[in-house]
């Protein structure tokens, strides 16, 4: 990925709460655990990724609900993942949310201001593509004709599904998807455009993907693409295009996002805690129940959980964070 998956900027000597550890579970069902001492109190950062923003915001709901989380307020912002990393590097926030790893120009921003941190895998999602109610042609669509309408080349140019493919119909294109400030985006453009960054600049962006939503649900001729949890809370509304990479039609879900053969649109979601934030026993707290309750976690979010090697992945980073 350019950037390891599990990143550790230096070993980080801290009084972690083993939530898992004993204690067995509360009614979420998640790990509830055992403190020796009073539970921690205070507020949480957190901002970010729009896609990871709601797996955070949901394992900040669970955390509350047990005895250690109960007096913490973990608060979520969704300014993007560009966004989200600036603020993080400015030390305005305790973790950052990513759709992406931290690229090496904000990991010298933080390493500039003393910003050190660890790169861990909380889910993963798999990329929607969607379109309108009323569409009933675009049933699959290969990487090619994706390419075809979202390359730089696109601009002012394919404007209309025909144009797509022969035999779609003669319905007017309008694409909407992820700004530039997103995970989302970078990803998107790298896997489909062949370059991160690479895009037709004629479509209707934005951070919230709530509102690409809400534009191709209104649009006959809409497509966008956005983060899998969005299109399962919205399923009355869209249909998720089917991609073939060409081993065939795959629909995006839980399973093909596990396996990999929802390709190449399935990729790992971050989380971002800082060092000095860690030394604090609520934000410390917090990550280890966000690490050690995947299942719970995801499953309340709509979100795919991480396969067995994540998992792994995911606890030896803590291992490494609580020395």
């Amino acid at each position: 990925m350019g950037n390891s998956r599990i990143r550790m900027a230096a070993a980080l000597a801290i009084p972690t709460l083993f939530l898992a550890a004993c204690g067995g579970q509360d009614d979420s069902g998640t790990d509830a655990g055992a403190s020796n001492g009073a539970a921690a109190s205070g507020e949480v950062r957190v901002d970010g990724s729009s896609t990871v923003g709601p797996l955070t915001a949901a394992a900040g709901e669970l955390f509350k609900a047990t005895p250690e989380g109960s007096g913490i307020n973990v608060s979520v912002g969704q300014s993007g993942t560009g966004g989200g990393f600036q603020k993080f590097c400015a030390g305005e926030t305790d973790i950052s949310d990513a759709s992406r790893p931290i690229k090496d120009e904000e990991a010298a921003v933080c390493a500039t201001a003393g910003i050190e941190y660890a790169e861990i895998p909380v889910a993963n999602d798999a990329l929607t593509v969607i379109v309108n109610t009323e569409n009933d042609w675009a049933k699959c669509l290969t990487v090619a004709e994706l390419t075809k309408m979202w390359e730089p080349a696109a601009e002012d140019t394919i404007t209309n599904w025909s144009q797509v493919r022969d035999g779609f119909p003669d319905v007017p294109l309008e694409l909407f998807g992820a700004g530039t400030d997103s995970g989302t985006f970078d990803y998107f453009t790298d896997v489909i455009n062949g370059e991160e960054g690479a895009s037709r600049t004629d479509y209707n962006p934005s951070e919230d993907d709530n509102i690409t939503v809400t534009g191709v649900e209104g649009t006959p001729g809409g497509l966008g693409y956005l983060g899998y949890s969005y299109f399962e809370a919205n399923m009355d509304k869209l249909i998720a295009v089917e991609v073939d990479n060409g081993d065939g039609c795959v629909a995006p879900s839980v399973e093909s996002a596990s396996d990999g053969t929802y390709a190449p649109l399935s990729r790992p979601l971050f989380i971002y805690p800082s060092k000095s934030a860690m030394q604090r026993a609520e934000v410390s707290a917090f990550v280890d129940f966000y690490v050690n309750n995947d299942a719970a976690i995801t499953e309340k979010a709509l979100f795919v959980p991480l396969n067995a090697e994540q998992q792994e992945q995911a606890k030896e980073a803590m291992a490494t964070v609580v020395g």
